[in-house]
């Protein structure tokens, strides 16, 4: 099997998106990330729901999680006040890194040995540099353990 048969249709959101519109899709579907485009469409990161929720607590809780017992605060309250007027791209990580993306035909193998290199929750799969769809880490193991 090849990626252009295990991608599915997957949503992608631009670099200068709204970054709350881009968190409810995330959110409404339950996605494990986003495909992140630039202007000519093609890809430019995979932005995981992990790094959504790493932007939303505040340093200090992340380095004490103690402290979000102590100061009460709901994080529903504030994702709309932190990501409204924020573009997607100031969610990315400052450090640029590699794009997850395979080729159509690339085999389970060599799109499962990306993901793990890369510990990214899923991939872009291009052909004639145009995004088919994606491919999740859950859909992966999926075709792995189904028999063929």
């Amino acid at each position: 099997m090849h990626g252009e048969q295990m991608a599915e249709d997957y949503p992608v959101v631009g670099l200068d998106e709204d970054a709350l519109r881009a968190v409810e899709l995330l959110a409404s579907r339950r996605l494990p990330g986003l495909i992140v485009v630039g202007g000519d469409g093609s890809p430019f990161a995979v932005l995981p729901a992990s790094q959504v929720v790493r932007f939303l607590v505040p340093s200090y809780v992340q380095d004490d999680p103690s402290l979000a017992r102590v100061i009460g605060e709901q994080l529903a309250d504030r994702v709309a006040d932190k990501l409204s007027g924020v573009p997607v791209r100031k969610l990315l990580p400052a450090e640029p890194t590699e794009v997850p993306v395979v080729n159509h035909d690339d085999t389970i193998l060599e799109i499962a040995a990306i993901m793990a290199r890369l510990r990214c929750p899923l991939v872009a799969v291009m052909k004639d540099r145009r995004i088919l769809g994606a491919i999740t880490a859950s859909r992966l193991l999926e075709l792995a353990v189904t028999p063929h």
